[in-house]
C-alpha cells in the first residue's frame, strides 16, 4: 500500500509545483496575502489545481479581509468533501476536492448570507478560468 502511495505523490510532484505540492498534497498552508486569486474580481470558475474539477464559482468569492480567497458556496453540491481537522492544536474542518482529494483548504460558519459559510481556500490549490467574453 506505501509502494501506491508514493507513486502516486511522485506522479503529483511531477504535475504541481513544490508549492503546490506542500498545499494541495501536503496539506499546507500558502502565508495570507500572497495568493494570486485573493483579490481577483473577474467573473469566471475556480478549477482544482489538480484534477480541474469545478469547485467554485466567482459569483460567490468575497473579500474576507482574511489573506486567502473566500467562496460563500461550491460550484455544485458534491464537488468537495468536509473533513474535522484537529491538527496544530485547532478543531477545524478541511476542504479537499471530492475527485482527487486535494487539500484545499477550510471552511468556516462566518461567511456572508445566504450561506453564512466562508470556504477559505488556498490560490496554490486554484486555477482561475475567466468568464468567455462576447
Amino acid at each position: 500500500m506505501g509502494d501506491q502511495k508514493d507513486s502516486a505523490n511522485e506522479a503529483w510532484r511531477d504535475r504541481l509545483s513544490a508549492e503546490q505540492f506542500h498545499v494541495c498534497r501536503e496539506k499546507g498552508t500558502e502565508r495570507p496575502f500572497s495568493g494570486k486569486y485573493v483579490h481577483n474580481k473577474e467573473p469566471g470558475q475556480y478549477r482544482c489545481a489538480c484534477c480541474g474539477e469545478l469547485l467554485f464559482d466567482a459569483a460567490a468569492k468575497f473579500d474576507s479581509g482574511t489573506g486567502w480567497p473566500s467562496f460563500w458556496e461550491v460550484a455544485a453540491q458534491g464537488k468537495v468533501r468536509l473533513l474535522e481537522d484537529n491538527s496544530h492544536g485547532m478543531q477545524r474542518i478541511e476542504v479537499s476536492c471530492a475527485n482527487c482529494d486535494a487539500h484545499l483548504g477550510h471552511i468556516f460558519p462566518d461567511g456572508p448570507p445566504p450561506t453564512g459559510q466562508r470556504y477559505c481556500i488556498n490560490s496554490l490549490a486554484l486555477n482561475f478560468e475567466p468568464q468567455a467574453r462576447d
